[in-house]
């Protein structure tokens, strides 16, 4: 088969990965595999350099292709998109994110290209937006799902969200877990106590490590609010923040931190290369992730694969990761008096928090493999590449 991948924009982020994971792994099996996407900009780094190290998958940048509504560069995209289809003959375009997902969507119908899929790793209307946004892209989805064969889900819950807007056909969806590269966050924790000397932390230091943009909807401001006075303290057990990732919001992050007088106790690392993180989460003790908006939050899966507990907000797929009281501590959104008793209880019990990170690694470690994604992926082109045959003939 000849594919197809659209994405916004190829960042270091959660859908990117999950879309680059894809083509590797199609191509790995045999298929034709090109890459389209948005112009690639900002703190939170790229992922081309990887995906164009692959000499199987062909990359094509669509300047038009923005992440922001802009009328007159979207029509481009689309027709862009179009010329695209046109000339490198896909057998399945399959999109990701919801700008691409729509455009992309639209021209892939008009050029009638046998099989469209879209993935919804994360919807684009949520509670913390004006229902005026909300409306407009509840509607562009809603126009979008007439225009595909196949919507994918990262969680169940992406689904429910989805059909409760009106999005699409029941028969429409299928949940294909986000996939991971499992061996690393397995087999990567020998350089745990040097990375920690490191960072200054001795093994009586009890560490909270996240993976995210520092940016909107995150949580960071949340766990300022709620370890404030945990970070500060002299008293042992002492504890401590490690925040990976870039963004947006690290000035006036990083300004608060200094305000609340614990910037000593927080470390951030910047933008690392993917590669790096299983390292850096080997050494805490804690994966929190009290995020306002996820699809399925991938941060959770690999705190889990890396046998760390969890403590994450209960929002979209979280729960479908984080078992509440069995590999982790589920949260209301928003709740920073919960988050703080959720990280006191875990800094008063090393012997549960161990048990609940062996318990969430048996519980992801082949359910998010990245393999189990790509084969069940192509399994559904298969299929519809099948009932598309035999509606035309």
């Amino acid at each position: 088969m000849r594919i197809l991948h659209i994405s916004t924009r190829l960042i270091i982020g959660g859908s990117q990965e999950n879309t680059l994971l894809s083509c590797i792994g199609a191509a790995d099996r045999g298929h034709a595999v090109a890459l389209a996407y948005g112009p690639i900009y900002g703190p939170e780094g790229s992922l081309l350099p990887k995906a164009a190290a692959d000499d199987r998958i062909e990359t094509f940048e669509i300047s038009s292709l923005l992440r922001h509504i802009n009328p007159s560069r979207d029509w481009r995209c689309y027709w862009r998109l179009r010329s695209l289809i046109r000339s490198w003959k896909p057998d399945v375009v399959h999109t990701h994110s919801s700008k691409a997902g729509i455009l992309a969507r639209a021209a892939a119908w008009s050029e009638r290209v046998p099989v469209i899929v879209h993935t919804i790793h994360g919807l684009p209307f949520h509670p913390f937006q004006n229902r005026f946004t909300n409306a407009a892209y509840i509607t562009a989805e809603r126009w979008a799902a007439r225009r595909c064969h196949a919507i994918v889900s990262v969680a169940d819950a992406m689904t429910v969200t989805a059909r409760a807007a009106g999005i699409g056909r029941p028969d429409q969806f299928v949940t294909i877990r986000s996939g991971m590269e499992i061996a690393p966050w397995i087999h990567d924790a020998d350089q745990r106590t040097a990375l920690r000397a490191g960072f200054g932390w001795d093994e009586n230091t009890v560490v909270f490590g996240t993976i995210a943009r520092l940016a909107e909807l995150k949580g960071h401001d949340d766990l300022i609010d709620a370890f404030a006075d945990l970070l500060a303290r002299t008293d042992a057990p002492r504890c401590a923040l490690l925040w990976i990732g870039d963004g947006w919001w690290r000035e006036r992050l990083t300004a608060r931190l200094s305000a609340a007088g614990i910037a000593d106790r927080v470390t951030l690392t910047g933008l690392v290369d993917p590669s790096d993180i299983p390292a850096l989460i080997s050494t805490v003790d804690v994966l929190v992730h009290p995020s306002y908006r996820e699809g399925l939050p991938r941060a959770v899966v690999q705190g889990a694969l890396a046998a760390k507990p969890i403590i994450a907000y209960d929002i979209d797929g979280a729960r479908e990761v984080c078992k509440d009281g069995v590999n982790g501590i589920l949260v209301r959104a928003g709740d920073r008096s919960g988050l703080r008793a959720a990280a006191e209880r875990l800094i008063a019990h090393s012997e549960e928090r161990s048990a609940m990170g062996l318990r969430g690694r048996q519980l992801v470690r082949v359910e998010f493999d990245s393999n189990r994604m790509v084969d069940q992926l192509l399994k559904l082109y298969e299929r519809l590449a099948s009932q598309s045959q035999s509606e035309t003939k």
